[in-house]
């Protein structure tokens, strides 16, 4: 994932040396590329003077094979994916350089075996750039930059790694239908082409596929999938009844209302890594041990889920955190990202400290400085030259209406909703100012939590300075 200014990139004269006659031989020749789409689809170039070309001109070029608007410059960017890791390019970044210097990478950001990092080989992907704002995507009107976003969110709902509720998903679901198979099906035409294209193109396949156990067995796959058809046929009855049928923006207003439904989310767009945190002491003999999770960062906070159970367990805007991340002591020891937030113990306010144990601990904290200045710029060109915010346009009366169903789905939202936090779940290290009552830790930073303004809140990472004791 792209850092701050500062390059990740290693700097070794040697190795760039041995490359620089396969780079430059790359200068003067065509060279086939292959770049993928979030549709499993993938754009097929050949292009002169590839070793050279950084990321900004290479998207030029995707953009015109793609047939895409110079305005949506800023909406997607390249990024190198593989099972190790997944990075952001830069603009100025070259990608093919970055692409032969990539085990130097996985040493550097994962702990993969040296046999798993001499075989993987990333894929590029054209696909949503991180830093581009959510509330700028209701703006686009072009249908080919929106099918790219509806394709990507439409991944991350059927993966899984964007959690939601049965409701949203079923509707996310009907809404996938209504856009891919049309609005105008009858409930026997919707049936045999969901059964065609089987559920798990539709739904998440957690939903789909089942969860197993004995109740599950008892009723049957069939049965299950048989209920999951009829809820799905009964929302897509709902979206359709809603679409502006046979207009020729209606495609448009499903792509849009397909991403407004997902931008209720609020780790849409993150960028994702993976890590382990400490679980609960169980048991009698207290036994531990540590839990996967997928840790996705954006524009608007820091979101730790439980990788298979998909479901929030700790989601926490920037001025809700303080952060850190800490290098190895001693052989053995792990990479650790620090988040640091207020809780409470006992009926007492506390501040609690979340350790997550990855590698890639300072990509996370590269990336949540960048995202936190981004938001100060951003908000400070927002304000006028009186100080007062810039009023935002008006909702439509399509928007009003989906805003306000999305309002009244919010109050009823449940406890158990696999959105909401679960601190009570996290094994986190407590702290009270004296220092005496719960832990003797205290992190230095320049104002308690308790005592900072409400508004205007400044930023600064936890600095560890005494042994970490597990609460």
């Amino acid at each position: 994932m792209e850092g701050d200014d500062g390059d990740f990139l290693p700097d070794s004269s040697e190795h760039s040396q041995s490359q620089r006659g396969s780079v430059a031989s790359s200068v003067t020749r065509a060279q086939d590329l292959l770049v993928y789409l979030a549709s499993d689809s993938a754009v097929h170039l050949t292009l002169e003077g590839l070793g050279c070309m950084n990321a900004q001109e290479l998207g030029r070029n995707v953009r015109e094979a793609l047939n895409i608007p110079s305005t949506a410059v800023d909406v997607f960017a390249f990024w190198f994916c593989s099972p190790l890791l997944d990075l952001q390019l830069k603009p100025k970044h070259l990608p093919y350089k970055l692409c032969r210097q990539w085990q130097d990478l996985l040493y550097r950001f994962t702990d993969a075996p040296q046999e798993d990092i001499s075989q993987d080989e990333p894929c590029l992907l054209y696909k949503r750039n991180v830093f581009y704002p959510k509330s700028k995507e209701l703006q686009i009107e072009d249908e080919g930059v929106l099918r790219l976003l509806y394709e990507e969110a439409k991944m991350n709902i059927l993966e899984g790694r964007y959690p939601c509720d049965p409701e949203h998903w079923l509707r996310l679901g009907a809404l996938s239908c209504a856009i891919e198979l049309g609005t105008g099906l009858d409930d026997q035409a919707l049936t045999v082409a969901i059964r065609e294209k089987k559920l798990p193109s539709f739904l998440p396949a957690h939903a789909a596929l089942g969860g197993g156990g004995f109740l599950s067995t008892l009723r049957g796959r069939g049965g299950r999938n048989a209920e999951m058809e009829q809820n799905l046929i009964k929302e897509y009855r709902s979206v359709c009844s809603s679409a502006a049928a046979g207009s020729s923006l209606e495609h448009i207003a499903l792509l849009h209302q397909y991403l407004r439904s997902c931008h209720t989310l609020p780790y849409y767009g993150c960028a994702f890594f993976m890590g382990e945190i400490d679980k609960p002491a169980q048991g009698l003999l207290h036994r531990g041990g540590r839990k996967a999770v997928s840790v996705g960062i954006s524009l608007e906070g820091v979101y730790v889920m439980d990788v298979k159970e998909k479901h929030v367990l700790l989601g926490l805007k920037f001025s809700e955190l303080s952060w850190d991340h800490s290098y190895p002591e001693t052989e053995g020891d792990s990479h650790i990202l620090w988040l640091e937030f207020d809780g409470e113990e006992a009926g007492m306010p506390v501040n609690k400290l979340l350790k997550i144990y990855s590698k890639k601990a300072e990509l996370m904290s590269g990336l949540i400085e960048f995202c936190v200045e981004l938001r100060s710029v951003g908000e400070s060109a927002a304000a006028g030259t009186d100080g007062e915010l810039t009023p935002s346009p008006e909702p439509t009366g399509r928007e009003t209406n989906e805003k306000t169903r999305e309002r009244r789905q919010g109050k009823m939202r449940r406890q158990s909703s696999v959105v909401c936090n679960r601190v009570h779940s996290l094994n986190t290290i407590s702290y009270v100012d004296d220092g005496k009552e719960i832990k003797r830790l205290k992190p230095k930073r320049a104002a308690s939590f308790f005592t900072r303004p409400a508004q205007s809140p400044t930023y600064s990472a936890v600095q560890v300075t005494e042994s970490l004791e597990q609460g």
